[in-house]
């Protein structure tokens, strides 16, 4: 018989609903990241690396307290409204090396206070989503995407923040102006280049085209009205000359009595 007092491991009593609190630790743990992301400690804040990991889409459950979030290399072709606006402590938002194509308006919801650095570089856009970019205070990285340089894109740039060490990388893949295909977009436009100046000079020649020909058609419609007149005014008088004429008939009261 063993000694009194002193009871088993196995023996020990357990507190009522143990094994539930212990089965939502175990749960809590799991969900705490997203299924083949990893999340190692960045400087006591939680990272989420999810970096080519064949992603389709933006993952759905990623923490609310992460700081940093890599989602590059995957394959990525959109990012719809409101797909991070519950990552109020996010820094750091890495999406380079997609196929981004196209950006929701409110896409960065929630994340124009806080995030420092978003990178787009290496990704498939035309064109810069103002809507969606314009509203943050974060360094952007749009260095190796197909712009198309145009007045909407030198527009959209002057209200976005780029970082510094990628802006020389920026270049046009097409352009209103094709003497600047394949060439850096900064320093076309430090160069004094505008490509909204070729945007209006295309609209006033049109507007100059449009008045001409409403000014040709009133001149038209003016010398066809004068000719009308002129051919009216021609065959009345032509009419009263072939008029017989009639001799004056003798007045009565002039005859002598």
């Amino acid at each position: 018989m063993g000694p009194t007092g002193r009871q088993s491991p196995s023996s020990l009593p357990v507190p009522a609903g143990g094994p539930c609190l212990l089965l939502l630790f175990c749960l809590r743990l799991g969900a705490s990241c997203p299924q083949n992301c990893q999340c190692p400690d960045h400087a006591g804040a939680v990272a989420v690396h999810c970096s080519a990991r064949g992603l389709q889409e933006v993952p759905r459950d990623i923490p609310a307290d992460t700081v940093l979030l890599k989602l590059d290399a995957n394959k990525i072709a959109r990012i719809p409204n409101g797909a991070f606006q519950h990552l109020h402590q996010l820094r750091e938002l890495d999406l380079s090396q997609n196929a981004i194509e196209t950006i929701g308006p409110a896409a960065f919801s929630g994340l124009a206070g806080g995030l420092r650095l978003l990178d787009l570089s290496h990704n498939r856009l035309r064109r810069i989503p103002k809507d969606a970019l314009g509203k943050l205070s974060a360094k952007i990285r749009l260095a190796h995407n197909p712009l198309h340089c145009e007045c909407a894109l030198q527009e959209a740039l002057w209200e976005l923040k780029l970082d510094p060490d990628s802006v020389d990388e920026i270049a046009c893949h097409t352009s209103v102006q094709e003497e600047y295909v394949g060439k850096p977009l900064i320093q076309a436009l430090d160069s004094g280049v505008s490509f909204c100046s070729v945007h209006h000079k295309t609209t006033d020649v049109a507007m100059l085209v449009t008045m001409f020909g409403w000014f040709a058609m009133v001149i038209t419609y003016v010398v066809y009205y004068v000719r009308q007149n002129q051919e009216d005014a021609r065959r009345h008088l032509e009419y009263l000359k072939s008029l017989p004429s009639t001799p004056m008939s003798k007045d009565p009261t002039s005859s002598a009595p």
